[in-house]
């Protein structure tokens, strides 16, 4: 049997975590497969053909997957699911929503947040906001799984040559209807691809301090993220939430301005390979894992730091 993995789009272009989740199936099985599901997507499904390791593309071109509603999409992938012995996606806000519904209709127990694979039936998992790992073991004939992609590295996007096969589902029912998406348009990178991510938390103190963290992002060409309590105080949107309920991240730098450190947020970022946390307290737990602590008022750092890289 095969390995399906759930491709993320926007109806343009594939998600950069599709790539991760590939090379994560790629530890379960050799033959592996790719569901896109939309509308007008033909352009995306040549790319996934091209994608290293791919055999095939399982393309399903209707308007009632256009906007990715989790109904009719969990519908399809478990009409078509039972030919895999794994099914897989990026552990994202998209993925949350629809495998637990296949899992729900496979019966089976949903595998979460997967960061390493050991073998077809067993996988490792954080736990305890990342203070613990759990070696998991599934005895399931179906694995919904979905992944840490900030520890599988990307697949190749080139060199494959796989073959597109379209599929349907004719028993959905059409129980929910799209009727609008708000989105926050930002012209910075966004938080899960960015090298580069400096954020806030609860000491920044007000949205206008906010500012200063955007002032160092743009000189940096970096993606501005919050912790949940910034996020609760109204300093930030929830869309820049970075933490065990936001999002997962693992950039080259991040910067860490008046954070604490509660076990939550440090979940979400303990893969970034170097952390640097500005905070007017010495004591404050980052600082047992971050690479460089700097001591002082960020309200007379940051400008420092501008005028440094304005140099």
């Amino acid at each position: 049997m095969s390995a399906l993995v759930i491709a993320e789009h926007n109806n343009i272009t594939l998600e950069p975590t599709t790539l991760n989740t590939i090379t994560a199936a790629k530890q379960l099985d050799e033959d592996i497969h790719i569901l896109i599901a939309g509308h007008m997507i033909y352009q995306i499904a040549d790319i996934a053909t091209k994608i290293d390791s791919v055999t095939k593309v399982l393309l399903a071109d209707n308007i009632i997957y256009a906007h990715g509603l989790a109904e009719p999409l969990s519908s399809l992938i478990t009409e078509i699911g039972h030919n895999y012995h794994a099914i897989l996606a990026s552990a994202t806000t998209h993925s949350k929503n629809v495998l637990p519904r296949v899992a729900a209709l496979f019966d089976v127990a949903q595998i979460s947040d997967v960061s390493n694979i050991i073998s077809n039936d067993t996988f490792i998992r954080q736990i305890y906001t990342g203070k613990a790992l759990e070696i998991l073991k599934s005895k399931d004939n179906i694995k919904i799984i979905t992944v840490r992609s900030s520890s599988f590295k990307e697949a190749k996007n080139t060199g494959g040559h796989a073959i597109i096969e379209t599929v349907s589902n004719k028993n959905y029912s059409l129980c929910s209807s799209f009727l609008s998406r708000q989105i926050n348009k930002s012209r910075r990178p966004e938080l899960i691809t960015s090298k580069i991510i400096i954020s806030g938390g609860r000491g920044i103190g007000s949205i206008e301090n906010f500012k200063l963290l955007e002032v160092v992002a743009d000189k940096l060409g970096a993606a501005v993220g919050a912790t949940r309590a910034a996020v609760d105080s109204g300093f930030a949107t929830t869309d820049m939430q970075i933490g065990q309920s936001g999002k997962i991240v693992s950039p080259e730098l991040y910067i860490a301005v008046a954070i604490s450190g509660a076990p939550q947020h440090i979940a979400g970022i303990s893969d970034s390979k170097i952390i640097v946390a500005i905070n007017k307290d010495k004591d404050a737990p980052i600082i047992s894992i971050a690479d460089y602590f700097i001591v002082g008022d960020l309200y007379q750092i940051l400008p420092e730091l501008v005028t440094e890289l304005n140099k």
